[in-house]
């Protein structure tokens, strides 16, 4: 089992109003691969949102449990509104709730504007949410369950006042289960002093991360130069994705690529996160989670990427971070979609 704990997000997406609202505005719901959201249009000049259940951390989450491996997640999940959407979501994935905490704040909500390339730039509100009150009390270290591997990362690593409980919990379950770290970075609502990398893989195993992420981390710095960087801080593979082009694997200082596969792009949201669960469950299955990644060669790292960026691939092939069932990677194996 592979736990993960960090934020769920209701991610908002613009459109352009339909033509039957009028001045008073409606709402709707719709479902989807098995998640449901709601559109809301305020007014007849207003913005129409679609709201889907998002954040790095659940959608890797999602993407483990629908690609076959148990995942539990850890989270402290409002009672609004947006707090329904996402238990049904992550149910309805398959994902373990068990060790999430009933929470009275209330969830995070960000505003997600597409570019051309389907890429998304978000607004947040996110002060006071829920995802980031978390205590020590909280996070005992039963929460953590029969988990071989714990991935983290995202805000839940940066956002005051729970960061430091997080810290703490991933560092003690070190001691028993691989660490992997995504930093997802997102400068409006940290700054870059705030993601401690170096000082996570201390206790860290995995580390993957975004080129966009890297470049803002270390700016200047060679994939290559960051990747031994991180090595010599203590993490052992470390993934660098790089959208089309692939992703930069290292394993303790050796390197490789594997290239991204070809795909129609929707938009990209949630293909790194998927990215990550591809990458954690091809490893969970060879045996190589539980520990400190002994027998790990940089062959198995490569083809743990690979079946990642397919996974990734699919997931930018349609709307939102709906990341694809096992069913859709073994009813195509060499084609992503």
């Amino acid at each position: 089992m592979i736990a993960v704990l960090g934020e769920c997000v209701a991610d908002a997406f613009t459109t352009r109003p339909s033509a039957s609202m009028d001045g008073g505005g409606d709402s709707r719901s719709f479902e989807r691969d098995g998640g449901a959201g709601s559109a809301v249009a305020v007014g007849g000049r207003g913005l129409e949102l679609q709201v889907l259940p998002g954040g790095g951390p659940a959608n890797t989450a999602v993407a483990l449990a629908r690609l076959g491996t148990p995942a539990r997640f850890l989270d402290r999940l409002s009672g609004d509104v947006f707090g329904d959407l996402f238990r049904g979501h992550l149910a309805a994935s398959g994902v373990d709730l068990s060790g999430c905490v009933e929470a009275a704040e209330p969830s995070t909500l960000a505003i997600a504007a597409l570019d051309a390339d389907g890429r998304a730039d978000y607004t947040f509100y996110a002060e006071g949410a829920a995802d980031w009150q978390w205590s020590r009390d909280e996070l005992t270290p039963a929460r953590l369950g029969a988990a071989d591997c714990l991935h983290t990362g995202s805000l839940a690593l940066v956002r005051a006042p729970g960061r430091a409980a997080v810290e703490e919990f991933a560092r003690a379950a070190s001691a028993h289960a691989t660490i992997s770290i995504d930093p997802n970075v997102r400068p409006s609502l940290a700054a870059k002093d705030d993601y401690q990398v170096a000082r996570w893989c201390s206790w860290a195993d995995i580390l993957r991360l975004s080129d966009d992420d890297l470049e803002f981390l270390l700016p200047g710095v060679s994939q290559e130069h960051a990747c031994d960087t991180w090595h010599e801080a203590g993490a052992r593979l470390v993934v660098v994705t790089r959208g089309a082009a692939g992703a930069l694997v290292s394993l303790d200082g050796e390197r490789t690529t594997v290239p991204a596969p070809e795909v129609e792009v929707v938009d990209t949201v949630g293909a790194g996160d998927s990215f990550t669960a591809g990458l954690l469950h091809h490893l969970h299955a060879g045996g190589h989670l539980g520990g400190r990644l002994d027998g790990l060669d940089l062959g198995t790292a490569a083809e743990a990427a690979a079946f990642a960026a397919r996974v990734a691939a699919l997931t930018c092939s349609v709307p939102g971070a709906d990341p694809p069932w096992a069913t859709r990677l073994t009813t195509h194996p060499d084609h992503p979609g």
